[in-house]
C-alpha cells in the first residue's frame, strides 16, 4: 500500500488520531508532559494536540530529551518488517530439504511455537506444515519433471520414502508420481458442458474432487482447453452422478452467495496457493488490486507473480480471480475475456445493493 503524503504538521497529527501503521518509519510525535515520544501507530491513548510535538526519527526525539515508549518501541525496527523477515526466515527454513517440526522451527526463529504458528498462518495463508508439503511437492514435480526415477525423485524432493509421506506427495500431485510423471496417464477425468449465466460453462472432476470450472461460448475450445490442462489422462463424459453435482457448480457460478460445499482439486505451488487463497477471501461485491492481494499474502514486491497466479487459476468464479482489478481501478486482463469479468463485477455489485 502506498504511504501516506505528511508533508505538514496537521497531516501528520491527522495519522497519529487514525493511527496509521504506513505512517510508521515517516515521522515520531513527542508528548511534552509525558516526555515520551511513539510510532504514529502507537495504540495509546492519545494526548491533546497542543502537548504533541513532531521529529523526523528516534534520534532527534531523543536529542530534544525525550525517551521512546515502551509500548510500541520507536527506536527499535518497525515490528511489521520484523515480522514479515522473521516469516520470510521461516519459509526458506520450511522450504530446505530436511524436515523440520514447528518446535525445531520455532527455536530457529526465537519465537515461541504458538506464536509462530499464529503468525505465519495469518502472514501466508497456510500453516508451517502446509509450506513445507508444498516444497517438497514442488521439489518432487521438478525431479520427476526432469525424468528421474520416482524413488530418486521422492527423495530429492526431502520425503523420507515411507508410505505415509508417498501418501502426502500423491495428494499434493493430485495422482500418483508415475502418473504425474507420464503426464497423467492412468488418471481419469469426467467433464461435462452446461448453460450458465456466463454462457456455456465446462465442469470437470478428477478423482479428488472438482478440478475445473471454465467459462466459454464454443464446446470445442473448452473440450480443448481441457485436453491442454490434462494432456494424458483418460478424460471422459458425465455420468448420472457427476451430472448432479455440476448442477451444483452452476448454482454457485449463477449466484456466488450459493456456496460449492464440492471439494475441490486444487494444484498449484505454494505461491499460488496462497494468492488463490487470498482471492477467496475478498466479499462478493468487491475487489482488489493486484497490490492489495501482494501485500495481504506478506509479499508487496510480487505484483506480477500474483498476477500470474490470477492466470493460473483452473476454478473460475470458485476462485474468484475476477475480484482483482489494477490500481485505478481499471479491469485489466482476465483468463476468460475482460467482457465476462465486467459482468461478474456488474452482477456482483447489484446483488449486494439489494
Amino acid at each position: 500500500m502506498k504511504k501516506p503524503n505528511l508533508n505538514n504538521d496537521d497531516q501528520r497529527w491527522l495519522a497519529v488520531l487514525a493511527r496509521d501503521c504506513h505512517a510508521d518509519g515517516q515521522f515520531v510525535f513527542a508528548v511534552q508532559t509525558t516526555g515520551i515520544f511513539c510510532r504514529p501507530s502507537c495504540r495509546a491513548r492519545h494526548a491533546l494536540r497542543e502537548n504533541v510535538r513532531f521529529y523526523p526519527d528516534a534520534r532527534h526525539a531523543e536529542q530534544a530529551g525525550f525517551r521512546p515508549c515502551k509500548r510500541c518501541r520507536p527506536d527499535q525496527e518497525d515490528p511489521q518488517a520484523q515480522r514479515v523477515a522473521t516469516i520470510e526466515k521461516a519459509c526458506r527454513l520450511l522450504e530446505q530439504e530436511e524436515p523440520l517440526t514447528l518446535e525445531m522451527l520455532a527455536q530457529q526463529v526465537a519465537m515461541s511455537p504458538y506464536h509462530l504458528h499464529r503468525l505465519f498462518k495469518s502472514s501466508t495463508g497456510m500453516t508451517p506444515k502446509g509450506w513445507q508439503q508444498a516444497a517438497r511437492a514442488k521439489r518432487l514435480r521438478d525431479a520427476l519433471g526432469q525424468g528421474e526415477s520416482i524413488t530418486d525423485s521422492v527423495l530429492a524432493a526431502g520425503f523420507p520414502g515411507s508410505s505415509s509421506y508417498y501418501r502426502q506427495a500423491d495428494a499434493t500431485l493430485g495422482m500418483t508420481a508415475k502418473q504425474y510423471r507420464s503426464g497423467g496417464e492412468e488418471t481419469t477425468v469426467r467433464y461435462a458442458l452446461s448453460d450458465c449465466a456466463l454462457g456455456r460453462c465446462l465442469v470437470a472432476e478428477s478423482g479428488r474432487g472438482v478440478c475445473a470450472i471454465l467459462p466459454g461460448d464454443d464446446d470445442s475450445a473448452l473440450i480443448a482447453e481441457l485436453e491442454t490442462m490434462f494432456p494424458h489422462a483418460h478424460r471422459e463424459q458425465a455420468d448420472a452422478a457427476f451430472t448432479s453435482r455440476v448442477a451444483r457448480v452452476i448454482a454457485s457460478i449463477d449466484n456466488h452467495a450459493v456456496a460449492l460445499t464440492l471439494p475441490l482439486d486444487i494444484r498449484g505451488t505454494a505461491f499460488q496457493r496462497q494468492v488463490w487463497q487470498a482471492l477467496r477471501a475478498i466479499p462478493g461485491g468487491e475487489t482488489a488490486s493486484y497490490q492489495q492481494v501482494a501485500n495481504a499474502i506478506g509479499h508487496p514486491g510480487a505484483v506480477r507473480a500474483v498476477a500470474r497466479a490470477c492466470a493460473a487459476n483452473k476454478l473460475a468464479i470458485v476462485i474468484p480471480c475476477h475480484r482483482v482489478v489494477r490500481s485505478d481501478g481499471g479491469l485489466s486482463g482476465y483468463r476468460w475475456g475482460t467482457a465476462r469479468k465486467a459482468a461478474l463485477l456488474r452482477r456482483e455489485a447489484k446483488k449486494e445493493e439489494v
